[in-house]
C-alpha cells in the first residue's frame, strides 16, 4: 500500500525546514518548532490539516510583522517544492488576507516552485476584481508555473479546494484569463485552461460549447485544449459537442460478437469483447463502455469508460478489455446484479447485465 502523503512530513524534513529557516533568522527555535509540530493531536491530522499546522507555528516562532515574516519564508521556500511546500501559501491565506499587495508577491514566489492555486482562492472570494486584475498580470508572465497560477486558482470547482461559487454562476471573468493563456505554447499551463474548461461546462455547458465553435482548427493545441475541455460533455453524449468533433454519427455502426462474463467474482476482472462492423468505413469513432455499478440501496450508479477516440479507416474493427471489480478505498462493489454497456460516439448501442458474487463461493 501506498505511503500516505500526509507522512511526508517526517522529523528529518521539519529539522530541515527549521535550519534553512534560521539561516534567514537567527533567533529562530528550532527544537522548540520541531517539538510543536510534532505535538500530541499531530497523528489525527490530515494532509491540509497538517499544512495549517505548519504554518499556525511557523507564525508563533517567527513572532515579527507580516511583511517582515515574509522577508524570511520567502527565500527559505526557494529550499522545498511541490505540494507539501504549500503551507507556505497557506500561511499567506491564514495570515496575509488584510495585506493584499504583500500576498501577492508572496503567492507569485511561492507559486514557482510549488503552487498557489489554493490560497489565492481566499483573495479572490474577498477581492475579487482587485485578484482577478493581479491574475491577468500573472497571465502574461514569463514564467510558466506565475501563467498557469492565474488560470488553475480560479478554476469554479477546482478540486479538494474552496469552491467559488460567483464563478461557477458567471466565468465571464474567468474566461478573461482564458482568453489570454489558450495560445499559449506550455502544456502545463494548456492543461490548466482544458481543466477550467472543463470545470466551467458542469455548470455552463453552452459556453463551453461556443467557446469551441470559435477555436477549433486553429492550432493542434488549441485543438487539444478544446477537446480535453469537452471530456465532460463528451463523457454525457452532448450532441452539439459530439457533432463539433466529428462524432456524431453512429446509425452506420452495429455492435458484432458481444460477449461479457456472466459471473464476477470480487477482486477478479469482468472480461468483455466485440467488433465494431459497418457497410462503410467506420470514420470518426468514440469508443465507450459504461458500468452500472450496484449500490447499497438497489439503485445503480453510471461511470463511463474511455476505450479509444480516433479515426478507423476500416469497415471493422474488434476490442478486447477487462475491468477490476476489486474492492478500494473509493469504490466498495455490492455483490448482486451490474450491468456493462458499450456507448458509440455517445449512442448506446448494447446493454448487458451480469452477477457479482462473493470471492470465498
Amino acid at each position: 500500500m501506498a505511503e500516505p502523503l500526509k507522512n511526508v512530513y517526517t522529523k528529518e524534513y521539519i529539522k530541515n525546514l527549521s535550519l534553512k529557516i534560521k539561516e534567514n533568522y537567527q533567533v529562530f527555535d528550532t527544537s522548540s518548532f520541531a517539538d510543536s509540530i510534532f505535538n500530541l493531536t499531530w497523528q489525527t491530522l490530515e494532509l491540509k490539516q497538517r499544512m495549517r499546522h505548519i504554518a499556525i507555528e511557523l507564525n508563533k516562532y517567527i513572532p515579527l510583522a507580516y511583511k517582515e515574516q515574509l522577508e524570511i519564508l520567502k527565500p527559505t521556500s526557494k529550499e522545498f517544492g511541490s505540494f507539501e511546500a504549500m503551507f507556505f501559501q497557506d500561511f499567506v491565506e491564514v495570515y496575509g488576507l488584510d495585506d493584499f499587495e504583500n500576498s501577492m508577491n508572496a503567492l507569485e514566489v511561492f507559486t514557482i516552485d510549488s503552487s498557489s492555486e489554493f490560497a489565492i482562492r481566499q483573495f479572490i472570494l474577498k477581492y475579487e476584481d482587485k485578484t482577478m486584475e493581479q491574475m491577468k498580470i500573472w497571465a502574461k508572465s514569463l514564467n510558466e508555473h506565475i501563467r498557469r497560477l492565474s488560470c488553475e486558482g480560479c478554476r469554479p470547482r477546482l478540486p479538494w479546494a474552496v469552491a467559488l461559487p460567483i464563478f461557477k454562476q458567471n466565468p465571464t471573468k474567468v474566461f478573461e484569463i482564458i482568453e489570454l493563456l489558450k495560445n499559449d505554447k506550455s502544456k502545463y499551463v494548456q492543461k490548466s485552461v482544458a481543466n477550467n474548461l472543463n470545470d466551467i461546462a458542469k455548470d455552463n455547458p453552452e459556453l463551453v460549447i461556443k467557446f469551441v465553435k470559435n477555436n477549433l482548427g486553429v492550432s493542434k493545441e488549441l485543438d487539444w485544449i478544446c477537446k480535453h475541455g469537452s471530456r465532460t460533455l463528451l463523457k454525457k453524449g452532448d450532441k452539439d459537442i459530439l457533432e463539433l468533433f466529428s462524432f456524431g454519427k453512429s446509425h452506420h455502426v452495429d455492435i458484432l460478437n458481444f460477449t461479457c462474463d456472466d459471473i464476477v467474482k470480487v477482486d477478479d476482472y469482468l472480461n468483455f469483447t466485440f467488433e465494431l462492423g459497418s457497410d462503410e468505413v467506420l470514420g470518426n469513432i468514440r469508443v465507450e463502455y459504461a458500468m452500472y455499478y450496484l449500490k447499497a440501496n438497489n439503485t445503480h450508479n453510471k461511470k463511463v469508460f474511455m476505450i479509444s477516440q480516433n479515426e478507423v479507416k476500416s469497415k471493422q474493427k474488434k476490442f478486447t478489455k477487462k475491468q477490476s471489480f476489486k474492492n478500494m478505498t473509493t469504490r466498495k462493489h455490492y455483490l448482486g446484479k451490474h450491468y456493462i454497456s458499450i456507448i458509440i460516439n455517445g449512442k448506446q448501442m448494447i446493454k448487458k447485465e451480469f452477477i457479482l458474487n462473493d470471492a470465498s463461493n
